[in-house]
Parts: structure tokens; sequence; C-alpha cells
């Protein structure tokens, strides 16, 4: 006999230990330690309680209703009211309803991506023990997102290897590629473990493997207790069919608790899924096998057409089942049962004491990614190469052997100015790349795969050698074409300062693309930042007639002290030089070197000061990025 909620019987309760002291949960053995044979049941199971849920929104404030009236300001939204289920080991808890009913905000608050907050320690057990923060729920319990948050130039078997050594640092080389390959064997992706993952743009493998990936990343430390977020949106129905098909498998061979949202389930998928938490308005209407909800439509006394099954009816009907439901609610957790006692301090980045050897290892493994990416993505690769040397080349074939008089110094001048401006600009094309692993690094962060701090050193290291190549190919050209100062010192710091200018602009656009929401406005806010720093590098404007309220911009542009680097480097040699002679008397030098470093108040040599403020901006804008990525990781619930 159905009902609209069924209280499960104390009875049926697991009374095994709910952790180990090992690192995996459950202490079982990996699920995937042969690729040649099926992986043996867990030792651990577990049942997840769900007791009177409720989850309630303050919309934001907005300054359109600072000035409204308090009747008309937004009101609390109560997203989930009073939500109470079961879900147990070896079935599929599927959770049904209409859009905006708040399937995905259950999800997320039971697999504790939600902040500590918005967190009620009494509504999660797990086989009666309650949870008393998120962290502990992210300990063991794996989350699927609705989107594919992957990297797409990896292929399948690279993924899931990083997301390895990411998560299970504490095995061996062996043991994680043994996890790996029985892995792929269980997700059905051995025949695609060398090709891409792809994306929109680069052709990979197809939605439904694409899917059974983002499974896999979140499988790697094997999870007892694992939650989906529509893991069949945007598949065809065969591709969904054969991802349910998987979870089943899973969740009966590995004894796993799945529990997982889904919209219009086809008539095939409905036999792989063991119950249903039906809801509507945030509030249950039916928890129970797909029969106790066809009794229960019954018992209303209609009539499910034989074109429809009862799940599929049911939302036809939803709001006469909520108006007749009367879900039985929980009761408080009595004395007798207290939290657990953990055996070690969880928190929510389980590696965040790891040692300095595992803190290396973390940096290298994502260096190892990080130069796989870049050399993957060919129009970067090719892109920067290219423009570097056309760049080169070009300037230099239009500023070809400068003349050393007067007229020689308006050019160099000129052609240090719009280097600077070409090689600032030239970074805005790594933009979409940052965006495109910034989802990526939100989904890794908050999980506690590897620090920030990491991301961003590994992040330095592999730009490091590669921006000095983009460096030295610019700068050999366009130096030698225009016949700057031929003192070998003078070469060597030009293509420094090269290095250090590509460097700062790194910092920057990696900066603006932590603060920003999506290309176009960091496009425009990058564009907005170089035009303002080239507007007060005083090259248009001299710093004296530079207004006071803007002067502040002089100190902070990124143009000025490199335009005076070079202007220094240029000249400082040449002091005692003649650039331009009286046209009457020849032996009377009007213009020294001296004289053009004086008419730019440059009149010490400030290579190595300007050096070393340039190397603060390059630290400082990456201290920056990596403040804002901390504070984006610690509120992201993917």
């Amino acid at each position: 006999m159905g009902s609209f909620f069924q209280q499960p019987n104390p009875a049926e309760d697991d009374t095994t230990v709910l952790f180990s002291s090992s690192d995996s949960p459950g202490g079982s053995a990996s699920p995937c330690s042969s690729p040649h044979h099926s992986p043996p049941p867990a030792a651990t199971t577990y049942k997840l309680s769900v007791r009177n849920l409720s989850y309630t929104i303050n919309p934001k404030k907005s300054f359109s209703n600072l000035f409204s009236p308090p009747e008309k300001k937004p009101k609390p939204i109560n997203v989930l009211k009073s939500v109470s289920f079961t879900a147990r080991n070896s079935e599929i808890l599927a959770v049904v309803g209409p859009s905006g009913t708040g399937k995905s905000s259950l999800l997320r608050i039971v697999s504790g991506r939600v902040s500590d907050k918005d967190f009620d320690p009494k509504s999660v057990s797990l086989n009666n023990f309650p949870m008393t923060s998120p962290a502990q729920l992210r300990k063991i319990c794996g989350f699927v997102a609705q989107e594919d948050n992957l990297l797409p130039l990896l292929t399948v078997k690279e993924t899931l290897m990083f997301s390895a050594k990411f998560r299970l640092k504490e095995l061996s080389a062996r043991e994680r590629e043994e996890r790996v390959d029985g892995l792929m064997q269980e997700l059905s992706l051995v025949h695609v473990a060398d090709s891409f993952v792809g994306d929109e743009e680069n052709r990979g493998i197809s939605g439904g493997e694409r899917k059974r990936v983002s499974i896999g990343v979140d499988m790697t430390h094997d999870p007892p207790v694992l939650l989906l977020d529509e893991p069949t949106s945007g598949l065809d129905s065969t591709s969904a069919l054969q991802v349910i098909q998987l979870l089943s498998s899973m969740s009966e061979s590995r004894q796993r608790t799945i529990i997982l949202s889904i919209h219009q389930p086809s008539y095939r998928i409905l036999r792989y899924i063991s119950r249903f938490l039906i809801l509507s308005r945030g509030s249950v209407v039916h928890v129970g096998s797909l029969e106790s909800l066809e009794e229960a439509i019954n018992k209303l006394r209609f009539k499910i057409p034989i074109q429809l099954n009862a799940l599929e009816f049911s939302m036809e009907i939803i709001s006469t089942l909520e108006e007749h439901s009367n879900p039985k609610t929980y009761h408080s957790y009595s004395d007798q049962e207290r939290p657990l006692t953990w055996e070690k301090e969880i928190s929510p980045n389980p590696q965040i004491f790891t040692n300095h050897v595992q803190r290396l290892n973390e940096i290298m493994i994502l260096c190892v990614r990080f130069w796989k990416i870049i050399y993957r993505t060919k129009q970067l690769f090719l892109a920067r190469t290219m423009q570097a040397l056309v760049g080169g080349f070009g300037l230099g074939s239009v500023y070809i052997k400068v003349k050393n008089n007067e007229d020689g110094i308006a050019e160099r001048l000129g052609l240090f100015a719009f280097s600077l401006s070409f090689l600032l600009s030239s970074t805005v094309e790594a933009l979409p790349i940052y965006l495109q692993e910034r989802r990526v690094l939100m989904k890794e962060g908050s999980r506690g795969a590897y620090k920030i701090s990491s991301y961003m050193i590994a992040n330095t290291i592999v730009f490091l050698p590669f921006l000095f190549a983009v460096a030295v190919i610019f700068s050999i050209p366009v130096y030698w074409l225009v016949g700057l100062n031929p003192s070998a010192m003078a070469f060597a710091f030009f293509i420094f300062v090269v290095w250090l200018i590509v460097l700062m602009a790194s910092s920057l656009v990696l900066f603006l693309t932590a603060i920003s929401s999506d290309f176009i406005s960091g496009n425009s806010l990058i564009c907005t930042v170089l035009g303002a720093f080239f507007l007060f590098s005083g090259y248009f404007i001299p710093k004296e007639i530079i207004p006071k309220y803007w002067l502040f911009m002089y100190y902070v542009s990124l143009y000025r002290y490199p335009l005076d680097s070079l202007l220094v480097n240029e000249y400082w040699s040449l002091r005692g030089e003649c650039f331009s002679v009286d046209p009457q008397d020849h032996s009377k030098c009007l213009m020294t070197g001296k004289d053009v470093l004086k008419i730019r108040g440059l009149e010490t040599d400030s290579r190595w000061l300007n050096v070393g403020i340039m190397f603060g901006f390059f630290v400082f804008y990456r201290v920056l990025c990596w403040i804002i990525l901390m504070r984006r990781v610690s509120r992201t619930t993917i």
C-alpha cells in the first residue's frame, strides 16, 4: 500500500560503523583495483536520512528596491519546506517535480555544497548519526553538477588521472593507475580513453560519454553516497538510458547510495529507479516506488491514461496531489541519538595539512596539466608566437635604421610607446582560456582537490618560460632592425624589460578575469584599464599638466615604468653622444643623450628601480587574483 510519505521502520536501520579510520570512506578496498573484474561490494553501507529540511533564501538587495516602501520590498523565498525522506544503499532515489520546485537546492544541501549558515545540523543524518556541518557531508558525498565542468583539451584518461592524483595523494602511482583503469571499465569509457573530452568548439567525445566522465571525476575517491543534478539533461534518449543503466549497475555492485534529480524520465528509465521523491513548490508530495504512486493516484479516483506512466501523469495533477498529501514529519533527535565522534577532524579541504612534499607534488601536477593545455591550445600557442614574430619584424621594418638625430629621438620614443601598447594588449586572447579554466578551478578548489595558491604558483611557473620565449622572439628583430643601442648589456636589458612587460600584462589579465563574469565584460574591462594606463603614462600628457585628481593614475600606470626603463637603457650609455648639432656651427651640439633624458625627467639611472616596481606589479596582481579566487571558491557550490 503506497502512501504520500513513508516513514522508515527504525528496525531496518543499518547498524554498521559509520566511518572507519581509513582515508577512503568505509575503509573498503579500491572499487576498481582491477580493470578486468567486477568491483567487490563495499564493506560499509549507508542510509542517508533527511528530516524536516527547510531552506529559505533572501533576495539580494538592489538599487531599485532601496527606495521601495517596506511592504513592496522582496520577501524571503521558501525554496524547501520540511522535506523528509530516506535514501538507502543499492537503490536509486530520483527527485522529480516541476521546474523551480527546489530539486537542485535539495541536492546541494544534502551533498554539503552550501555554506555553514545555510545548513541545519539537525536535518541530515547518516545511519542515524546527525551531520553537524556541510564539511562532513562533502567528505563522503560525491556531487555531479548539471554542467560538465571539464577541460576540453585533456583526454578522458588524463582527466580521470589528474582527478585521482589530486584526491588520492596517499596512493602510489600504480594504485592510482589501477583505480582509473578500473573506473573507466566500470563507466564503459575504455574505448575513448585517449580521446579528447572536447566542448562546443573542440570536437571530442559524445554528450553521454562526457557525462560519464563527469561522474568518474567525482568517483575517483570512491564516495559511498553519490548525488547527481539532472544527469540526463541535454542527452538523447539512448545516452540518457545508458547513464541511468550505469548508475543502477554501480548502486548494486558497489552498494552505493545514489540520489539524482531528473526531468521527465522515459518509460525505459523508470524501471532502473527504485524510489521517487516528488516535490511541488518545495514540499514533499510523494515518496515511494512507482507502484505506490499508482496506488496513491487511484485513491484519488484518477485514471492514468494508457499513453502515460504514473510519474508523467502525476506531473499533470501535481496540484491535486499536493492538496491531498499529508506527509508524516520526523521527530527531532532524541537524547539517545548522539552526534558522531569523528576520529579525525574534517574540514572543507581535507588536504589542508599536507606536508611540503605533497604540496610540491601538487604544484608539479598542476604544472604538467597547464603545459598540456597550453601546448594543445594551438590558437593561443601559435597566436602569441606569430604576434611576437610579426610584431617584431613589422615594427623593425617601419622604424628600420633610425638615425641618431633629432628626428630619430622622436622615432625611438614612438617605437617604445607603440611596442608597450602592442605587448600589453597582446595578452587579451588568453581571456577565454582563463575563463574556461576558472569554472574547473571553482569546482576542484571547492572540493579540496588542491590549494588555490598551488594553482597560482603552477600558473606562474609554466607561463614564465613561455612568455620569456615570446619576449625573445619579439626583441631580436625589432632591436637590430631599428638599430638601437648596440651594447650587449643594453640588448639583454631590453629583452628583460619586454619579458617583464608581458608578465605584468599576463598578471593583469588573470586578475581582471577573476573579477569578470564573462568574455564580453572581461574584454571591455581589460581594454578600458589598458587605455587608461596608456593615457596617463606620460607619453601623451606630461606629468606636470595631469590634473591632481588624476595624478595617482600616473604612478599606477603599467606603461610609465617600462617606458622610462627603455629610454634610460637607450640613452644612459650615450649621454655624451650628440644627437642634434647647430646648422650654422657643426661643432656646437644642441642635444646630447643626457639632454634627451633630462627632458623626460630621467636624470638618474632608474632602470633597476623601475624593474623592481614592474616586478611588484606582476606579483601584486597575482596576489589580488589569488584573494579573489579564494573568496569565489569559498562561496561556490558546484
